[in-house]
């Protein structure tokens, strides 16, 4: 579709053509103005300054000068320096603006005592406004007696008019170009706060987005190390138990490759539930909506391990209560994780026992022991259990101890504390 079946569209009922006001065309064409400025400073100043200094060229050989001089009979070299020395500064007035101003006063006071009266002595007023502009603004009282020097020093040579009319209409100038910069710089800071103030907050969403990102990346890790890794270790134990069973009992190893089996498969389907959520394309199928383990699923959980070859006691203390799904999927991972290293590092003959006990206000603690060498967890730089079960721990202040059982009892003990839920 054109735009001008849009434009149609968007206003049926008048018929009319819409236009872009002409507001916009200017402001469109004073950005450009901008940035063009911004990428050639030296060529539009050397163009703003050929014009001022042909303008007074022009006064000069044209005679112009002659209607408001006090002094026709100034001579004609003297005249060009002048009408040079007040107009060729203003190539330096925006990157040096007080030593143009000061480089212009003997010349403009030259003007005025020899009568001249030369109307280039006006373009003080726009070095005047660049001071104001860009400079503090304490350098305005200097430079503004400066430019009253002149009409001083003319009044009192040739004494036309009275000095109130002659420096008041001077100063009327000079503050109108100096409200004038003043205005504009005010305008300037104001925009540059707000594009600062836009950086920022442009900086702080993507800072937020990468702290989002990186905390959803290691969420991820952590939920892929606690289902892949747990499985992973089932199966290895179910593959060593049967291997030793098919010499002996074919029935064993059969059963052990049946639980392997079903072992992977809820590996599999984990795996993939929690890929099919990361998925954002349309071809992506819908995600299952399981709910995530929690505290009824742990006799399933010591089932699979009894399965694997790992003896396993679950006592359950207290009178369970309902618990938030978060606050029982830290449990449950968290005796997953326990239970997985024992399978890895406790070593043949190993037991494990899982005490379970509710408290009040939904407090929960678990302490899972077993028989095996007490080999040390892996390192934080090393793996992610630990850290895992750290992190899931803090999000709901609680404690958690893992490390040797004290002598003389042998294996490893890991002992979590979830405090009372805080009052709503």
């Amino acid at each position: 579709m054109d735009p001008v079946t849009n434009e149609q569209e968007a206003a049926p009922s008048t018929g009319v053509r819409t236009t872009e006001p002409l507001t916009q065309h200017v402001q469109r064409a004073n950005e450009w103005i901008r940035d063009f400025d911004r990428r050639h400073p030296l060529l539009w100043d050397t163009v703003f300054t050929g014009f001022w200094t042909t303008a007074a060229l022009i006064d000069w050989t044209g005679g112009g000068w002659r209607n408001v001089t006090h002094n026709p009979d100034t001579p004609g070299p003297l005249l060009l320096v002048l009408s040079l020395g007040l107009s060729v500064p203003l190539l330096w007035r925006r990157t040096h603006p007080g030593t143009v101003m000061a480089a212009m006063a003997p010349f403009a006071v030259v003007n005025a005592w020899s009568g001249a009266t030369l109307q280039a002595a006006l373009l003080q007023l726009v070095v005047i406004y660049h001071m104001a502009l860009r400079r503090p603004l304490r350098d305005l009282w200097w430079a503004t007696a400066l430019m009253l020097t002149p009409v001083t020093v003319s009044t009192a040579r040739y004494g036309e008019g009275q000095w109130s009319q002659q420096i008041g209409s001077y100063v009327t100038s000079v503050g109108v170009a100096v409200l004038i910069g003043v205005t504009i710089r005010t305008r300037e800071n104001y925009t540059e706060a707000l594009e600062d103030r836009a950086r920022r907050l442009e900086t702080e969403r993507d800072q937020q987005a990468r702290i989002a990102t990186a905390a959803e990346r290691a969420r991820i890790a952590r939920e892929m190390h606690d289902i892949i890794g747990h499985h992973l270790s089932v199966i290895t134990g179910l593959a060593d138990g049967g291997r030793y069973a098919a010499t002996r009992s074919p029935d064993r190893a059969a059963q052990a490759l049946d639980a392997i089996g079903t072992t992977s498969r809820q590996a599999l389907g984990e795996l993939r539930r929690l890929l099919d959520v990361l998925r954002d394309d349309d071809t992506a199928l819908p995600a299952e909506r399981n709910p995530q383990p929690g505290l009824t699923d742990l006799d399933r959980l010591v089932d699979g391990v009894r399965a694997a070859g790992l003896p396993v006691r679950l006592i359950t203390e207290g009178r369970p209560s309902a618990l938030p799904p978060g606050r029982e999927l830290t449990v449950y991972r968290v005796v997953q994780e326990a239970l997985t290293n024992t399978l890895k590092h406790a070593g043949p003959d190993a037991t494990a026992e899982i005490t379970l006990v509710h408290g009040d206000g939904g407090a929960v603690t678990v302490t899972v022991t077993d028989t095996g060498r007490g080999t040390p967890l892996p390192s934080p730089t090393d793996g992610r259990g630990l850290p895992g079960m750290r992190e899931r721990t803090a999000l709901y202040d609680g404690t958690l101890e893992a490390g040797p059982r004290p002598a003389p009892a042998r294996g490893w003990r890991v002992h979590l504390h979830l405090p009372e839920e805080a009052p709503q």
